[in-house]
This record gives structure tokens, C-alpha cells and sequence, in this order.
């Protein structure tokens, strides 16, 4: 399956809580191509469903669904509703949980195996789900049982380590943690305030230290280093180097997650997408047309007109450089998403809507 085309090179991660369909709507329009549900949505899936109901084209994920709270039999029956509905457009993420929140949290990986046999039985497809997978053990199981994982808060090198294991044909999609602000303390509060909890959850801090941090990165309210690598902080073209950083290590897919001190995560997403160049909707195009976005000039082509000009390699290059014809029609029509090179060579044209 090509990733890349389903569900685009870019998402957007969010607490299944805080996505409404005003902001599901406003995604799609920005360019991204999935929205992904965390904090553990329920298997009724019934918030994912209204998402779908509301947008044309946008994929949604879950992220994740935990499988302690959680009952199989009933998310494989909501997975078939919404599939007849919306086919191809709904991707299960599954994970186990955190042992400090789940007291019941014994044998994950063969608890995960029991649970994806439930799914079997009930028809759901293993490339229809994907598993967070921080150690080896759950990674080994998403090769043979999924169709990739979703690492998170990880770094591009844990992305390159899982495109090791999990071979070129399956999905990795980790997620970045992105602050938009200049200054770095003020942005490294905010992410601290985010990484708190996870600090306090031994899955997480092992994985950390499996990327290199040390104790001390991880202890308290972790280093500046864990900080700034972690949850990346700067200006739109930093953090969109961020995204790079994960697809030229062998992702397919990053999924954005984005922190403000306001709360408001529409006008960061809104520069990181400029700055990736993603197709703009016609009704997102004209109501930032309104004002300024930060990195685009107001004599700028519009969006029929502009081309993809990011690789992975380094920041944005030529976009028609090694382009066919039948790409650049593509690319002018706002139809080929994203051009660019993985590491391991495959990936050269993506995301044709």
C-alpha cells in the first residue's frame, strides 16, 4: 500500500476531546491529510464517525485505542459500520497503555496478541491497523500483525531504527511535538508542561533513554536537551525541518502535534502548512488570503499555481528538478501533494489527490 497517498506525508495529532468537526473541516482545508484521535478513543468509535460524516477526504486514526479499556468484538463491529460508510478512510491505532494508569497493565505484548486475535475473528484486516510500539517486542508484533506504528515522542533516529525492523513496505508515522515560538524559554515552558506526565511513565522515559538521553535528560522536568529535541521550538521553517527530519529518516507519514500557551493550534498549523506548501482548500485560501501567512509573500502565486518544493534531503530545493511532465500537471492542478526522496529510495511521487 502506498502511505504516502492515503493518508498524505503530513497530520495532525490531537486529543480525540479537543478535534470538532469546525476543526476537522479546518485540517482538511490546510492540506493535511489525517487527523489523528489520542487520549484513548472509545471502541464505539462514534467520535472518529462524525469526523468522517463532516469532511470529504480526510483520513482519521485513532491514537491510540487502548486495548484495557477497550473491547475488541465491539471495535471490530464499529470498524466495519464506518468502513461501509467511509471506505478506506478510517485507520485503527492500537496501544496498551501506560503500566503507572492501568494497574491491570500485565504482559502488554501478549495481552496486545490476544486482542488482535479478536480482530481477526471479527474480519478486521491487519493493514487496517497500526500499533504503538516503543519497545522491541511490540515492534516485532506490528511487522508480523499490523501494517506499521506510530511511534511517539520519539527522535528521527528511533524512526530509522523502526524502518530498519519493520522492512520498506510498512507504515511508520511517528508523531512531532512542535512549539511555534521564537523564544526559547517561553517555548520550552510549554513544552514542559506537556512532557511532565510523560516523564512520569517508565514506557516513555525507557524509550527516551533508548534514543540516548540519559537519567539525568529524563529526571524531573528533563533537561533543556530532552526539551528541545523532543518537542521542537522555533519558527515555522524549524519546525518544518522537524517533519523533514522524520521523512528522510524512512517515515511516511508525520504526524504534527502542536502546543500553545493559548491553546489555539490553528494559526501554527496554518505556518507549518505554508511552509510545507500544502494544497490549500479554495475556502481556507481566501479567508488567509485576508491577512498575511507567515512565509508567503503577498505577491505570491496562488495555490493552482505553486509547486511542492520540499525534499527530504534538505530544506526546500527546486521543486521541478527531476519532475515529468504528467507530474508538473499534477503539481500545477494542486492534485500531487508532496515530491520527495526517502532514504531507502522509494516515495518519489505521493499523495496524488
Amino acid at each position: 500500500m502506498d502511505w504516502r497517498q492515503r493518508l498524505g506525508i503530513v497530520g495532525v495529532w490531537r486529543g480525540v476531546d479537543r478535534v470538532d468537526t469546525a476543526l476537522a473541516r479546518t485540517i482538511e482545508g490546510l492540506g493535511y491529510g489525517t487527523v489523528w484521535l489520542g487520549g484513548s478513543p472509545g471502541s464505539h468509535l462514534r467520535q472518529p464517525e462524525a469526523l468522517l460524516d463532516a469532511t470529504e477526504s480526510l483520513q482519521v486514526a485513532t491514537g491510540v485505542v487502548n486495548i484495557w479499556r477497550s473491547d475488541p468484538a465491539e471495535l471490530a463491529d464499529s470498524y466495519h459500520r464506518i468502513e461501509a460508510r467511509h471506505p478506506g478512510r478510517l485507520l485503527l491505532g492500537i496501544g496498551s497503555g501506560h503500566r503507572e494508569s492501568t494497574p491491570a497493565r500485565i504482559r502488554p505484548v501478549e495481552a496486545m496478541a490476544r486482542f488482535l486475535d479478536v480482530l481477526d475473528e471479527h474480519g478486521v484486516p491487519s493493514q487496517q491497523r497500526v500499533l504503538s510500539a516503543l519497545g522491541p517486542r511490540m515492534l516485532a508484533m506490528a511487522a508480523t500483525r499490523s501494517a506499521g506504528t506510530i511511534p511517539y515522542l520519539t527522535v528521527p533516529a528511533q524512526t530509522a531504527d523502526a524502518r530498519s525492523t519493520l522492512g520498506t513496505e510498512a507504515l511508520v508515522a511517528p508523531e512531532q511535538t512542535v512549539v511555534l515560538e521564537r523564544e526559547p524559554e517561553a517555548a520550552r515552558e510549554v513544552a514542559r508542561d506537556f512532557l511532565r506526565s510523560y516523564l512520569g511513565l517508565t514506557n516513555y522515559t525507557t524509550s527516551m533513554q533508548r534514543a540516548g538521553f540519559t537519567a539525568l535528560d529524563v529526571a524531573d522536568d528533563g533537561s533543556d536537551n530532552l526539551i528541545d529535541r523532543l518537542v521542537v521550538h522555533g519558527d515555522a521553517p524549524v519546525l518544518a525541518a522537524a517533519v523533514r527530519a522524520h521523512l528522510e529518516a524512512g517515515a511516511d507519514h508525520v504526524c504534527v502535534q502542536v502546543r500553545s500557551k493559548t491553546g489555539d493550534i490553528v494559526p501554527a498549523l496554518r505556518e507549518i502548512a505554508a511552509e510545507l506548501r500544502l494544497p490549500f482548500s479554495d475556502e481556507i485560501q481566501g479567508s488567509v488570503d485576508a491577512g498575511p501567512i507567515a512565509g508567503r509573500s503577498g505577491n505570491e502565486t496562488s495555490k493552482g499555481d505553486q509547486l511542492p518544493r520540499h525534499t527530504v534531503s534538505g530544506l526546500p530545493q527546486d521543486p521541478t528538478k527531476g519532475t515529468t511532465d504528467a507530474h508538473l500537471r499534477l503539481l500545477r492542478q494542486g492534485r500531487l501533494r508532496h515530491r520527495w526522496q526517502r532514504r531507502d529510495g522509494r516515495g518519489d511521487c505521493a499523495s496524488v489527490r
